[in-house]
């Protein structure tokens, strides 16, 4: 209860309060300190302080607009703040052109002649304030001191007589028949509060603030303030509605106290609920303790499994490489088993050779020469190649498993779950991959609390990197094209809704083709271009170069495609290649910095890019022939093939983006795109 009983202003309890027609309280000093004057002719008509009147509020940020030079006035400078941070002012001298703004609400009003004493004492207040001093000051003392007593330290329930030790351990020992009696503080007792507070309650009478010798007797409902007889008979109250002053203080007390109860009830239940916290916190403390102890084993567990299938994974290493060097210690001590067989025999030749007697050398050399020819048949293609290979057999993909402990997590508690949505499952039968590009498909594992509104589809970058959204919409079923060829690509999907994002699905690995199948894409074609042999194969209706893509684009790998040339007519030179696919396509095929291509007649070719021709190379093409184009995006190059055998050097280095294949023809010339073909093994080793 301190700090209702503390003014807002010096912090210290009131002293003398007036009540502020805002039902707030100061000092009746402290209000002096905070009174500031108004520029003359500001103040409003309707807002002078009295006991008996309404009030308008003036704000503070107008009043806080008149500087000094606009008002002449310097009384908006606080000078000092009092301990509780409320803005102080200078004393000044209390005149109509003044006001006052309270220090809990800001709301402002002006004074009238009367100043302060327009305000009324809040004599509850006082006497509330004056009961709890007393009892804070007075101190029982001791009825059995003979002399000086001193204060008391217990009172016994009983005797109802108030001790100091040492009077009751002589005279009320806690032993015999005085064992049963109660002692308790003296301030907890019923005596201690007789006699602090008077002997019977006097009800006082307050005395109006407009006629001095009049009591208040009746209470203005409209004014919601007490007035006397003389404000019905002539003051402004006459017309208002009035009741019995008695009447309406037991119904404001009534009023007043089942409030409380309300409030009490309030209390009780903030109180209950501090316990509540209190015990939580313990709660909180053991189960912390209890957790991360589970979560400690859990992770030994998972680290313990992990450690047991290294040591099964080194077993089985440590089987292959003994198996490995078993074959090659027993290839080695046969192959030099029969070294030393076949090195003695030709030794053994070699000193027959050398003998001059014909007719001996002819008894032996029959059986030389089969010995020798046996020897070298057991020599055949096989025997002198290693049975087994340096390299080991065994791939341990550790991606999925590294994928899966980052993204290890606690899963959401039951109230979490409820509200987002759960995890997607990932229909594995409808989930495939066509070239470079992937389908996936999901559903809704189960029911939600609330609507999901859509969906996250999430993909690596096809060699264990970081995850990026690919996705992100309503649908259950997403194509994502342009992926890289001959590449796995780990996918997973989440939902959300309003309350937010589920749980991720399991991951599913899909791989991209190993080579790449295409068309000519007749969507970037020239006009002039005819496709037939859907899209496979192209001819021109014009005698000048035009250009027509592929529908592939490449950016990471190695791929081989070709071109049979169909039809080859009066020694046209087509163009092969790759480009951009901003390529100009009304001229040959390299004439700008997007395309680089083999141009080729029936006797030579000329490599190009950006019009630049370079590596003339003898040797053309005819009806029947094929076009190969290497495009190995690893070490960067292109390289051109004539019938299987390369042509001319490495065509193009430093290949760096995104190539499609192209091709330029006129007329005269008719080729079949052929795809899905691997590197050929002899170019392979070119």
């Amino acid at each position: 209860m301190d700090e209702e009983l503390k003014c807002p202003v010096c912090g210290s309890l009131f002293k003398d309060p007036i009540l502020l027609p805002c039902s707030h309280n100061v000092c009746f000093v402290c209000a002096r300190n905070i009174i500031v004057q108004t520029p003359e002719g500001e103040t409003p008509p309707h807002n002078r302080a009295s006991g008996n009147s309404d009030y308008d509020y003036l704000d503070m940020d107008k009043m806080s607009m008149y500087s000094e030079t606009d008002s002449g006035y310097g009384s908006y400078t606080p000078c000092l703040k009092s301990p509780n941070g409320v803005r102080v002012f200078p004393p000044t001298l209390v005149h109509r052109h003044c006001s006052i703004t309270c220090p809990l609400c800001h709301r402002s009003v002006s004074l009238d002649e009367r100043g302060l004493r327009g305000f009324p004492r809040n004599r509850l207040l006082e006497a509330i304030v004056s009961r709890f001093q007393q009892s804070r000051s007075t101190n029982v003392k001791c009825q059995l001191c003979d002399r000086n007593p001193v204060d008391a330290t217990v009172m016994c329930e009983q005797c109802d007589v108030f001790y100091c030790t040492p009077c009751q351990q002589r005279c009320h020992p806690s032993r015999g028949p005085l064992a049963k009696h109660r002692l308790v503080p003296p301030t907890q007792s019923p005596a201690a509060g007789n006699q602090q507070m008077p002997a019977a309650t006097v009800r006082i009478q307050g005395t109006c603030a407009d006629h001095d010798t009049e009591n208040f007797s009746m209470y203005c409902v409209s004014c919601k303030t007490p007035v006397c007889m003389k404000c019905l008979d002539g003051g402004k109250h006459g017309s208002h509605d009035v009741k019995p002053l008695a009447a309406m203080w037991k119904q404001h007390k009534c009023q007043l106290s089942q409030a409380l109860n309300g409030v009490s009830d309030k209390a009780k239940d903030a109180k209950e609920f501090l316990v509540e916290l209190k015990n939580m916190l313990q709660q909180i403390q053991e189960n912390g303790v209890e957790f991360e102890a589970c979560l400690v084993a859990q992770c030994d567990a998972l680290i313990e499994a992990l450690t047991r299938q290294k040591a099964k994974l080194l077993t089985k290493v440590t089987k292959e490489k003994e198996y490995k060097l078993k074959v090659v210690r027993d290839q080695i001590t046969h192959c030099t088993m029969k070294l030393r067989q076949t090195t003695g025999m030709m030794e053994f030749c070699l000193e027959v050779i050398k003998e001059n007697d014909p007719s001996g050398f002819l008894q032996i050399s029959d059986a030389l020469i089969k010995r020798v020819t046996s020897s070298q048949d057991q020599w055949v293609k096989g025997a002198l190649e290693p049975k087994v290979g340096p390299e080991f057999d065994l791939t341990l993909n550790t991606d999925p498993l590294l994928q899966t402990i980052l993204q290890l997590d606690f899963i959401q508690s039951k109230v979490e779950s409820a509200m987002v949505p759960p995890a997607p499952l990932l229909q594995l039968e409808k989930c495939c991959t066509r070239n470079n590009s992937v389908t996936l498909a999901w559903r809704v594992t189960g029911p939600s609390s609330s609507p999901i509104e859509g969906y996250i589809l999430e993909l690596d970058d096809g060699n264990g990197g970081q995850y990026r959204e690919v996705y992100v919409g309503k649908e259950t079923v997403c194509t994502v094209d342009g992926l890289h060829f001959n590449s796995s690509y780990n996918a997973r999907v989440k939902a959300y809704n309003a309350t937010g994002v589920g749980p991720y699905s399991k991951t599913v690995v899909l791989k991209t083709s190993d080579v790449a199948w295409f068309t000519f894409d007749p969507t970037s074609a020239h006009r002039d271009i005819v496709l037939t042999n859907e899209n496979q194969t192209v001819s021109c209706n014009s005698y000048d170069d035009r250009v027509v893509l592929g529908t592939a684009a490449f950016s990471k790998g190695v791929h081989y495609w070709e071109l049979m040339v169909d039809r080859y007519d009066n020694h046209p030179d087509p163009a092969f290649g790759v480009a951009r696919i901003n390529t100009m396509k009304d001229m040959m095929l390299g004439k700008d910095d997007k395309a680089w291509a083999m141009y080729v007649d029936n006797n030579r070719s000329w490599f190009m890019h950006n019009n630049s021709h370079t590596n003339r190379a003898e040797g053309g093409i005819s009806k029947g022939a094929t076009v190969g184009i290497l495009l190995d995006l690893n070490k960067h190059t292109l390289t051109f093939f004539v019938n299987k055998e390369q042509h001319g050097p490495v065509a193009f280095e430093n290949m760096e983006g995104v190539f499609m294949p192209a091709v330029s023809i006129n007329r005269n010339v008719q080729v079949t795109l052929l795809t899905g073909m691997e590197v050929p093994k002899n170019i392979m080793q070119q």
